[in-house]
């Protein structure tokens, strides 16, 4: 976390036309938390957006365990002392094929309209791309609106919001005289080393996901103000007598007419399908609750679980509505260094396949620049930049300037975090491919298509 003075002279950089980027201070809170709210409202609301107003208050006021008030930045217009751009840093632990590291994670990026396509965006990205790199982050991510992130490097590589949903008719009906085998409860702060223990396990199912320790899971609980946008209710699922065999987080209130379950979990050798009703009967009611307050109808539920989860398979027949994912950005400055990071889990894979024991090189060119892979008995030795030779003819083999595989532009992230497979890539851009059988056949084995389910921290 950043420790800064409240000094509103701390000037990161002087933008010219009376703009200076700084880090935000302590007595910038009231301004930034009103820009937000004013930035971020929707095309219907009306007013300011007050769920983005208390979430940029709890952050401004040190009510997250993980975010101060210096991981901000702020354009200021020093002919007005409007504060008219603003984006914050938000360091967390990400883990990949259950090796943890450092992530950072921009977000709350907005402009006011009448300084828009000025470069703010560009400047600010280029102080917290700096500040990450200071804390060991491996890479950056974020959230946001289509194409515009990747033109500061980003690459839509991780699935982001999928999963199944059913509507009112497809909650079962319990029984005349029939109890509830199974009942959900709101969650204690007794509940939190089971609901950890609980998503630690279940993440191992996952390439990517988000490591919480106990603060987070602290603020996840009890931490945000009751209007935070990003607070969640956290749920025990409990049998008849007590015992807990898992939980689930959904949101405070409908999404369009929608209650969305962001996760859902339940013990090993408990049995989905039998548990699950009960579940479905208490998002209808809750929905019900939700929608009466809010003067609107209520649809049906979704589970934001991604696109693979035991659930599906459980009660398919009760999930008929597929919710089909957007994506994360992602943003890896250093590509070497961070498969070397994470060469724990490839090695794993090594040795799991035809390939165990593997002594070999992967050369993988990028068209500019690439990336030298170097295995010795199934051990990655190296992880080092490479740079092809520049081909001038209209066609040529791969294989011609040295390389044994080749990804246009930021493709490879997708082959990385499993988001897509090299046959699903070589397709979809004729310019990627891996000539060599013995390159598609390690490529394939390094990197499978996997699903990643993140909860990341905001």
């Amino acid at each position: 976390m950043a420790q800064v003075s409240d000094n509103k002279q701390d000037i990161l950089r002087d933008l010219g036309n009376g703009l200076v980027l700084r880090r935000a201070t302590v007595a910038d809170t009231d301004a930034l938390v009103a820009f937000n709210a004013e930035v971020f409202r929707e095309p219907d609301q009306q007013g300011p957006n007050e769920a983005t107003a208390v979430w940029t208050r709890d952050m401004m006021e040190h009510r997250h365990p993980i975010v101060d008030v210096g991981d901000f930045t702020v354009v200021e217009d020093t002919r007005t002392g409007r504060i008219v751009s603003s984006l914050c840093l938000i360091s967390q632990t990400w883990s990949y094929g259950g090796v943890p590291f450092g992530v950072g994670r921009p977000e709350a990026v907005a402009t006011h309209p009448d300084y828009r396509r000025r470069g703010l965006v560009r400047a600010q990205f280029e102080v917290v791309h700096a500040w990450s790199a200071e804390r060991g982050h491996k890479m950056t991510v974020l959230t946001g609106i289509p194409w515009f992130y990747r033109q500061f490097g980003y690459e839509m590589a991780l699935s982001l919001g999928g999963g199944r949903g059913g509507y009112v008719p497809n909650v079962p009906k319990l029984k005349d005289g029939q109890a509830e085998a199974y009942r959900v409860r709101p969650a204690t702060e007794h509940d939190l080393p089971f609901m950890r223990q609980m998503y630690e396990e279940a993440m191992k199912r996952y390439l990517v996901a988000c490591v919480r320790d106990e603060r987070i899971w602290r603020y996840e609980l009890s931490g945000r103000s009751n209007k935070n946008d990003d607070r969640l209710e956290l749920r025990i699922v409990e049998s008849a007598d007590g015992e807990a065999v898992g939980f689930l987080a959904h949101p405070p209130l409908l999404r369009g007419q929608t209650l969305a379950t962001v996760l859902y979990e339940l013990k090993p050798g408990v049995s989905w399908p039998s548990v699950t009703p009960g579940v479905l009967r208490y998002l209808q009611r809750t929905g019900q609750e939700y929608a009466a307050q809010a003067h609107k109808e209520f649809e049906g539920f979704g589970f934001y679980l991604e696109m693979e989860h035991p659930l599906y398979q459980a009660i398919p027949e009760r999930l008929p509505r597929t919710i089909w994912p957007y994506a994360w950005y992602v943003r890896v400055p250093d590509l070497a260094d961070l498969i070397q990071h994470v060469a724990p889990a490839l090695e794993r894979r090594l040795a799991e396949s035809v390939l165990a024991g593997y002594t070999g090189q992967l050369r993988l060119s990028f068209y500019r620049d690439g990336l030298r892979l170097v295995f010795e008995r199934g051990h990655l030795r190296a992880a080092e930049p490479w740079k092809p030779t520049i081909i001038t003819e209209r066609w040529v083999p791969a294989s011609s300037d040295g390389s044994e595989a080749e990804f246009p532009d930021l493709t490879f992230l997708q082959l990385l975090f499993g988001y897509r497979t090299l046959e699903e890539l070589s397709y979809a851009f004729p310019d990627c491919w891996a000539e060599a059988d013995e390159a598609r056949v390690l490529l394939q084995v390094l990197f499978p298509r996997q699903p990643s389910l993140v909860w990341g921290v905001a």
